[in-house]
């Protein structure tokens, strides 16, 4: 019994300065993640104290007993379950295993948000990570639907977008280990041409059901373009070919909260705003001056689906 003692001392100090280095690494209730790397310490026989990775698969490969899985355990439980898988081939095994790095986690960002692409976490990073690591959500993005995480295995999830950045509930934030595919669901987007009386003729990208007063929003129509929203001229070419013109009293519609009127613009929609004759266009004043309107091109932009 003495003798025992003395080895498992003399163990515990050999392994001191790893273990109190792994300690910065990962605390005592650290979750295992696949790509971690773990030293397992078994006192008594050096043979078997040796450094291994955590596979995709959440298994390590150990001497002796093969594949060991341990991802989603901590150190602690871990230490349990290799020393019982031991126990076929070791008298009384004390086992002891230590997180020395945390692995990386390569994650496929596509969709509605800032920057889709390829992103890089640790091995414990979560949804609301990879998200902040593409950039951040589109605008409006939570407003079309679940996002759906897929993990290396084919395995799916659905993570509601409205719950965590709406309603601040992270109950939903996955985890998403290396190899996993994040989409966020956005509207299609789709290009229409501005033109005559606004700040910034040309092409303008919406979204897909967007309205007129969001593209003379995008297209800016201050004081000083002098636009006639009484008398908004839309050009859009049909499917067989046809041309068809749409003229708009947006100001009206607007004022009178008629929103239906307020038409949803279609690919290669051409607007025209021509210029105010005569500087007014009703008795309170133009259209861009009117508190009510800027209202509503304002509540637009915040909510682009309504």
């Amino acid at each position: 019994m003495r003798t025992t003692a003395l080895v498992i001392c003399a163990a515990l100090l050999a392994c001191g300065p790893l273990a109190a280095h792994a300690a910065t690494t990962a605390s005592p209730q650290y979750i295992i993640h696949p790509n971690d790397q773990l030293n397992v310490q078994v006192f008594g026989d050096p043979t078997l104290s040796q450094t291994v990775a955590v596979l995709p698969s959440g298994d390590i490969n150990y001497p002796l007993v093969g594949s060991i899985h341990v991802a989603g355990e901590t150190p602690t439980q871990a230490s349990a379950t290799v020393a019982k898988a031991l126990k076929k081939y070791v008298r009384d095994p004390h086992v002891v295993v230590l997180v020395q790095s945390q692995g990386k986690a390569d994650v496929l960002v596509l969709g509605g948000v800032q920057h889709p692409g390829k992103v890089e976490l640790t091995s414990s990073g979560t949804f609301t990570d990879a998200v902040a690591a593409a950039g951040g959500l589109a605008a409006g993005a939570q407003l079309y639907g679940d996002a759906t995480v897929t993990d290396y295995a084919g395995g799916t999830q659905k993570v509601s977008l409205e719950k965590i950045y709406s309603e601040g509930d992270l109950s939903g934030n996955v985890g998403v280990p290396d190899g996993s595919t994040i989409f966020i669901p956005a509207p299609a987007t789709i290009d229409v041409e501005v033109s005559g009386a606004v700040d910034h003729p040309g092409e303008i990208e919406l979204n897909q059901g967007d309205r007129l007063s969001m593209a003379i929003a995008k297209a800016g129509d201050s004081p000083t373009s002098d636009g006639d929203l009484n008398n908004i001229h839309v050009t859009r070419l049909a499917n067989g070919g046809q041309s068809q013109s749409f003229n708009v009293d947006l100001y009206q519609e607007l004022q009178q909260g008629n929103v239906s009127k307020d038409i949803i613009l279609q690919k290669g929609d051409v607007v025209y705003v021509p210029k105010n004759k005569h500087g007014l266009v009703s008795q309170s004043g133009s259209a861009s001056s009117n508190p009510l309107y800027l209202l509503l091109i304002g509540a637009r932009l915040l909510f682009p689906n309504i």
